[in-house]
């Protein structure tokens, strides 16, 4: 396969979050198939967005399938947050010793249980496993798109590089570095202060919202502050001072990470969300670019779970 065929087109895959049943129907009826160990498109190539893994099935299946396909050329990955996390919570804590990076609570590590379980604390497999995550991309940008899990930001980009390495888990698991921050923007999104708080669906009063980098408008607080279902509050018409730039740039962004609902479709022009939470019931969604600079919801397939 040229390198011209390979760039006629990217399929860019929501969080699988250990859903391989998903993925691998949602790989067939894209037109992969599987040969020589890996699933393979003549004309085109898979983007993962990260956040292969925690909460569902079968995650070990989910990383040996996105595994080989990056290792035969046929994907690329960016890591999401809870591959970043993985690692950190897989590495002891030089400063500390004892400890490791991401801290052994009962709330980290019910969050993450059931990888631990599936793969094994401690093994082999699991070494493995993290040895890879620890040194993924943490951004994809070629032929006029761009990939990330959870927020493009080129002064986050600028300070982190373009992957994970050990010594950058270690400096961005250091609250309040500047590393610390911009993983924080890439993987997990900025979020902003609100002035009328909301109550979360576990009855959890929050004052800050996460922050609609996406929407070009979005130094005015009602299109800034993303406020989940339908009954929250209305947010003053407040200009804000934006934690990143809203994105207005005409290369378009496909990322995942926000949990969305309802039938797929362009968060913006030059954007589109693919984390349609199929651990949560949801499909498993994929945007397939084929050079567009303006997003169509025509170009979203799915597998899985019903659209909610």
């Amino acid at each position: 396969m040229s390198d011209t065929q390979r760039a006629a087109g990217y399929d860019v895959i929501g969080d699988v979050h250990g859903h391989a049943a998903a993925l691998v129907e949602l790989l067939a009826t894209m037109g992969y198939a599987e040969r020589d160990g890996a699933w393979r498109h003549d004309t085109r190539q898979a983007v993962f967005v990260g956040d292969l893994i925690d909460r569902g099935p079968a995650q070990l299946d989910c990383y040996r399938i996105a595994r080989a396909m990056v290792d035969a050329g046929s994907a690329h990955i960016v890591a999401g947050n809870h591959e970043f996390n993985a690692a950190a919570f897989h590495t002891p804590d030089p400063d500390r010793p004892g400890t490791h990076l991401r801290p052994h609570s009962d709330k980290n590590r019910n969050q993450h249980q059931t990888f631990l379980d599936q793969v094994g604390e401690g093994s082999r497999c699991h070494d493995e496993i993290i040895d890879w995550f620890s040194t993924l991309p943490l951004w994809f940008e070629r032929d006029g798109l761009r990939v990330v899990h959870a927020c493009w930001d080129a002064a986050a980009i600028a300070v982190v590089g373009d992957r994970l390495s050990p010594g950058l888990v270690e400096a961005a698991s250091r609250k309040g570095s500047a590393e610390y921050e911009a993983i924080e923007t890439l993987l997990k999104g900025p979020e902003i202060p609100i002035p009328v708080p909301y109550r979360d669906k576990e009855g959890t009063e929050r004052h800050r919202a996460r922050f609609a980098w996406w929407e070009p408008e979005a130094d005015r607080l009602p299109v800034a502050a993303v406020i989940p279902g339908p009954d929250g509050p209305t947010m003053p018409d407040d200009v804000i001072d934006p934690p990143v730039a809203p994105y207005r740039d005409e290369v378009p962004v496909v990322y995942g990470h926000y949990w969305r609902s309802g039938p797929p479709a362009p968060s913006g022009r030059h954007t589109a969300c693919v984390d349609y939470s199929v651990a949560k019931g949801g499909p498993l969604v994929a945007y397939r670019w084929s050079g567009e600079s303006t997003l169509s919801g025509d170009a979203f397939v799915s597998a899985g779970g019903p659209v909610r």
